[in-house]
């Protein structure tokens, strides 16, 4: 990023690299010791601190970077809830957290078919506009990355199971804000609609964009969501306003919008072309290109175990199932010896339209504890089928990509019965 010029403000904004591990590799590259003088001088300059705003969380999420601040639901949590609770839902951040005032808040739509920008205060979201709720789980890309690192380590924070959540968002259609505004979504020269958010380092905002058919669709639902459960949205989530873009990776759900801006190019952000795309297992850095993939937009189906616990006479199994593009989830088969055989799971389901179904699925399986008398122990293995008969894929090894994105491999947990 710095490309030849100072790096130290990345080094502030960008601060990943604070571990042993990174400062072991730059240890043979020293070359000297600044003086004490120059060391107190460099420290004064940089005493201010970017994330000095961000708000407190929630202690019981398991934190994965400080800053930008990321952090997981603990996986027993999840499946608690079919609509997970603002504060303990999933935090991923790019950037430090804006401060936003409500007062001066201001939505720039721009389009190459529009004359001039058009700027809507917050007052214009929530009273120009018919309000709509919509329950959508999003996931991040890497969601389950720990499974790619136990094969082979991969670039990115280390998440278990819990890079994702279920919410109703509340906020008007992206859709009637497009065409209020005079955007036409039949034109061919418009295909993508771009997000910026208000999060910013030294030299660009954090950006991302969707296709325009996603965007425009009136079964899309893509909304600029308001409010989190009936809650204003959490600053951490996006206060004031947020894209969400149902059964569409993390990354296009863009917080704390800015702008949106219709084109027919895709966004050039970074994180739309130089992150977020899967590559073949055989792929490295020396010889990859971005170029050569495409930006991920819908999401494989996914399942995941939370919860095994004995409960009265039976072993309780739990975890979550969801398909992007607004597949629901039609079963969930859960074998107890590694996949020689398999019982169907109990799904509590959101109640949506078939094609539209954007929450997850929450699963459950009890066990009869008599049946298990016998075992030492027991290899768990869940995979959930969604409506279009799409079904995870056993083992990670031809999954496995060198950013560890799209694990959506059998979910397996190996237990000891005496251990449960």
């Amino acid at each position: 990023m710095a490309a030849g010029r100072a790096i130290d403000p990345f080094w502030s904004m960008y601060q990943q690299h604070k571990t042993d591990q990174v400062a072991e590799m730059l240890e043979e590259y020293r070359i000297g010791n600044l003086s004490k003088e120059d060391a107190a001088k460099i420290q004064s300059e940089m005493a201010s601190d970017p994330y000095a705003l961000d708000p407190t969380r929630n202690p019981l999420l398991i934190r994965r970077a400080l800053k930008p601040f990321n952090a997981e639901t603990p996986a027993e949590l999840l499946s608690q809830n079919l609509v997970t609770p603002n504060d303990l839902f999933y935090i991923r951040n790019h950037l430090p957290v804006p401060y936003i005032e409500e007062s001066k808040y201001a939505l720039t739509i721009t389009s190459e078919s529009l004359e001039k920008p058009i700027v809507l205060t917050l007052d214009d979201l929530r009273n120009k506009f018919k309000q709509h709720s919509v329950m959508a789980a999003i996931q991040c890309a890497g969601n389950r990355r720990d499974d790619f690192n136990k094969q082979k380590e991969v670039k990115g924070l280390t998440w278990d199971v819990g890079a994702i959540g279920n919410a109703v968002w509340s906020g008007p259609k992206l859709r009637d804000i497009l065409m209020w505004a005079g955007v036409d979504p039949e034109s061919p020269e418009l295909m993508h609609v771009h997000f910026e958010g208000l999060d910013k380092d030294f030299e660009k905002n954090y950006a991302a964009s969707i296709p325009i058919d996603k965007a425009m669709s009136p079964a899309g639902d893509v909304i600029l969501a308001l409010q989190m459960n009936g809650e204003e949205i959490p600053i951490d989530h996006g206060f004031p306003v947020r894209a969400v873009v149902p059964g569409v990776v993390g990354a296009r759900n863009v917080k704390w919008l800015g702008k949106v801006h219709v084109s027919k190019d895709e966004s050039k952000g970074h994180w739309q072309q130089l992150d977020y795309k899967g590559f073949s297992p055989d792929a490295d850095w020396r010889s990859l290109d971005f170029n050569s993939a495409p930006a991920i937009q819908e999401l494989p189906v996914q399942s995941a175990i939370t919860h095994i616990k004995p409960e009265s006479d039976v072993i309780s199994i739990k975890g979550y199932a969801w398909s992007g593009g607004g597949r629901g989830i039609v079963r969930v088969d859960v074998s107890t010896d590694g996949g020689k055989t398999w019982q169907v799971a109990e799904l509590e389901k959101p109640n949506q339209r078939p094609g539209r179904v954007w929450g997850w699925t929450l699963w459950t399986l009890n066990i009869p504890l008599e049946q298990m008398k016998d075992k030492e122990q027991l290899s768990i293995v869940a995979k959930a089928i969604d409506e279009s008969y799409n079904v995870q894929p056993d083992g990670t090894p031809g999954l496995w990509n060198l950013r560890g994105v799209l694990n959506n491999a059998w979910h397996k947990r190996e237990v000891k019965v005496n251990d449960k």
